[in-house]
């Protein structure tokens, strides 16, 4: 498994991570999201978004009431938010369809709730809060696809 991890000075910085990887993003990809309340998870899918070339018509916000939302881009990016589910059925959401289809770019925060089982290949990412505006974010590949991203990634 190989990891990389980035210092981010404040939300600008983690956004212009995730826009480096919406730009190096294949189709297929499933990035899974975790870090505390307010880490930059979805500063980090804002990014994602707008190195995928989502139209600056779309607000890319966390779908934690709707939990899934979608966005048209260079390749389509499906945003989950499974934070306010407290017991899943996959099957009810679409995610076993959506992981399936190899399409989109898949971007899930709080991915943690999601037994590891079901996301076999995957790029995690982790945010930790290191200080008022400071993160480290930790990208770790499962799987080849997310190998060749990552090695894109650090080049």
């Amino acid at each position: 498994m190989s990891s990389v991890s980035i210092a981010s000075r404040n939300h600008e910085e983690t956004s212009r991570i995730g826009q480096k990887i919406g730009e190096l993003a294949i189709q297929g990809l499933v990035i899974a999201l975790t870090g505390d309340l307010g880490s930059g998870k979805t500063a980090l899918i804002q990014g994602i978004a707008k190195g995928l070339h989502v139209p600056d018509g779309y607000y890319v916000t966390s779908p934690s009431y709707t939990l899934i939302n979608e966005y048209p881009g260079r390749i389509p990016l499906i945003h989950i938010d499974l934070y306010r589910l407290s017991s899943i059925d996959f099957d009810d959401i679409g995610l076993y369809d959506i992981l399936k289809s190899n399409i989109s770019v898949v971007a899930i925060e709080w991915a943690e709730r999601i037994p590891p089982d079901i996301l076999p290949e995957h790029l995690s990412v982790r945010i930790d809060i290191t200080g008022g505006d400071t993160r480290n974010i930790s990208l770790s590949a499962h799987g080849k696809r997310p190998e060749q991203f990552l090695f894109q990634f650090e080049s």
